[in-house]
């Protein structure tokens, strides 16, 4: 019997097939919210925000008469769907929604969604990327005995084994943006997340893009890296064979260099807690005097207060990045007086 031959790929290659390929983890409609938490699924209130942003952008592009929201990246389109049960009638009868996802459309998004698989070409209004470049595929690079060397992925197992020389370009985004000093460290080298960023306020007539992700910055980078698996609920081995979501940390600081290449004309780089709770979202607890009265008001502004500190929590869902970049209008007053935590 003929013995089986690797097939050994560079992770970028291994995670487009897993994730995006025929039969891949993403192509074949695989929800998010089945594997693991997202701010979307956690809590409607988190597109409450949203709204109020794009509210505050509506304002600032002078009330247009067409408004586009972008939802990049849109899984089962809650985001998108709860947004727009909270915007008032105003917003709605100019709005064109439109969620970028290759996976099939689901049968209870509402009529007026525009369903896609690609950007569309000019913007005015607001695009959201939330965890979405962090499944944008990437290389993998470790400082070896050898010197830096592309890391090779068998898809089947996850073995990995050292390749070839970093390309002059990979080279330059790491001695920029992710240094490797040691022996044994690791580095995922960002660039297609910078040029898929880059795509989207390049597409930006007039508005705000915003990106929400996980993400580490230049002075923090993890030595061994940050690949992961998500199966079910819980965290798997990185094994890119697509049977389940493989994915990275973003760094967002990158990202924010392209964008302003691109065109962005203002930027704010801040945390989700410092963002949401400019956007209203408080966490604290109604008094204990509504429980006698207003007893069915409580216990909502109770649940809301929970979803609100589980949004916010700096050790999970609220430790998220946001990247806010503007063309030709200012930040939103709501995001315009934060700054990196």
């Amino acid at each position: 019997m003929a013995a089986l031959v690797t097939e050994w790929l560079t992770w970028r290659t291994a995670m487009e097939r897993a994730l995006y390929g025929e039969g891949g983890f993403y192509r074949r409609g695989e929800r998010p919210a089945a594997h693991f938490r997202t701010s979307v699924h956690a809590s409607p209130r988190f597109a409450t925000a949203i709204a109020r942003l794009l509210v505050d952008v509506d304002t600032a592009l002078g009330h247009p008469a067409r408004l586009d929201l972008v939802d990049i990246g849109a899984g089962s389109g809650r985001l998108l769907s709860n947004i727009l049960a909270s915007l008032p009638s105003g917003i709605t009868s100019r709005l064109v929604p439109t969620a970028v996802e290759i996976a099939p459309r689901p049968s209870d998004i509402p009529a007026s969604v525009t369903w896609r698989a690609d950007l569309p070409d000019r913007i005015t209004g607001l695009a959201v990327a939330n965890e979405w470049l962090d499944n944008v595929p990437l290389d993998v690079v470790e400082h070896t005995a050898d010197g830096v060397r592309t890391v090779l992925v068998d898809p089947s197992s996850g073995s990995e084994r050292p390749g070839a020389e970093p390309s002059a370009e990979d080279r330059d985004w790491l001695d920029r943006w992710w240094p490797l000093r040691e022996p044994g460290d690791r580095a995922e080298i960002g660039h297609p997340r910078c040029a898929a960023w880059a795509s989207v306020v390049g597409r930006l007539d007039r508005g705000l893009a915003i990106a929400v992700d996980y993400s580490h910055a230049r002075d923090s980078r993890p030595p061994c890296g940050t690949l992961t698996g998500y199966r079910d609920g819980a965290t798997v081995p990185a094994v890119p064979d697509g049977s389940c979501d493989v994915t990275a940390h973003v760094a967002l600081d990158a990202c924010t260099t392209a964008g302003e290449r691109a065109g962005a004309t203002s930027t704010l780089l801040t945390t989700q807690r410092a963002a949401l709770l400019a956007l209203g979202l408080s966490g604290a607890r109604p008094p204990l005097t509504m429980a006698h009265s207003d007893p069915r008001g409580y216990v909502a502004a109770l649940c809301r207060a929970g979803e609100d500190a589980e949004l916010t929590d700096p050790s999970g869902l609220g430790g998220f990045g946001w990247l806010a970049q503007t063309v030709d209008i200012p930040l939103p007053p709501s995001l315009s007086s934060l700054t990196t935590p």
